[in-house]
């Protein structure tokens, strides 16, 4: 079934920057099932385009505040875990298609970040928060269980310890903590958000894509793989990526002195 357009936008423009808008604002951007196949439906456009950045942005005040437990507290018994079940679905497909492409993803949260949100923004390869955004897992504190990686992604990030402190407290986070534990990238001033979050992602269009997505496979692989079969890894990578168009240019751009040219290789699929 395909989703609402209205929920969540797809701009890509011939370039192959990808500008992905979460449009719920006056419901903080909460994820219903219609959201989050919109989300699905915007992660496979990405991936037939062959884009080379995705820019993740959400309308209003408010990056995303989780799921719409408005829409799911009129379910109940096995109707409410069929229907989560679909928004789940849905919502991890498109967090694994967008994990699975070479096009780094970079995301711009503002205001409330709580749930899913904290999942979609910590899934992003560069995610900048206004310094006005605060952080809050709050699946537990309503009888939840995490969702969108949130339990995968946190203690990858912050470590174990602290994501527990973060899943069973439910203790708010302002951005500076988010910075400092290393849930955001970095920290810019609100008024500021919009415009370094689209320069970072238009830095990372004009680069090289292919590298990219080995960079962001081999650093997710790293983390589970024994140092021995990881080297391999990088060593095969890295011979692959220097015998490509990219790798190319780049040592040519190096050794001539300028800046090396990679928008003129193809990046569609």
């Amino acid at each position: 079934m395909r989703s609402d357009p209205t929920r969540v936008g797809v701009e890509i423009d011939d370039d192959g920057l990808a500008r992905v808008t979460l449009r719920r604002g006056e419901a903080g951007n909460a994820i219903d099932l219609d959201m989050a196949r919109g989300l699905l439906d915007a992660a496979r456009s990405c991936a037939q385009e062959g884009v080379r950045a995705v820019l993740l942005t959400g309308e209003g005040k408010s990056f995303c505040v989780g799921g719409d437990l408005r829409e799911f507290s009129r379910l109940s018994g096995e109707t409410l875990e069929k229907h989560l079940t679909a928004v789940t679905d849905a919502l991890h497909d498109a967090l694994r298609t967008f994990a699975e492409g070479d096009a780094p993803v970079v995301a711009a949260v503002q205001g409330a970040v709580a749930g899913a949100g904290i999942g979609l923004a910590a899934a992003a390869d560069v995610t900048l928060a206004a310094a006005d955004a605060s952080f809050t897992a709050a699946y537990t504190g309503i009888g939840y269980a995490p969702d969108a990686g949130v339990s995968w992604f946190l203690p990858r990030l912050v470590g174990p310890k602290r994501a527990l402190d973060l899943l069973l407290t439910n203790r708010r986070v302002a951005a500076a903590e988010a910075e400092a534990i290393g849930l955001v990238s970095r920290v810019v001033a609100p008024d500021r958000l919009a415009a370094e979050a689209a320069r970072t992602a238009e830095a990372l269009r004009r680069g090289p894509t292919t590298a990219f997505g080995v960079t962001r496979r081999l650093v997710a692989a790293g983390l589970t793989s024994d140092l021995g079969p990881h080297l391999d890894q990088e060593a095969h990578a890295l011979a692959a990526a220097a015998a490509s168009d990219a790798g190319r240019e780049g040592v040519a751009a190096f050794l001539g002195k300028r800046a090396p040219d990679f928008q003129h290789l193809s990046f569609r699929t």
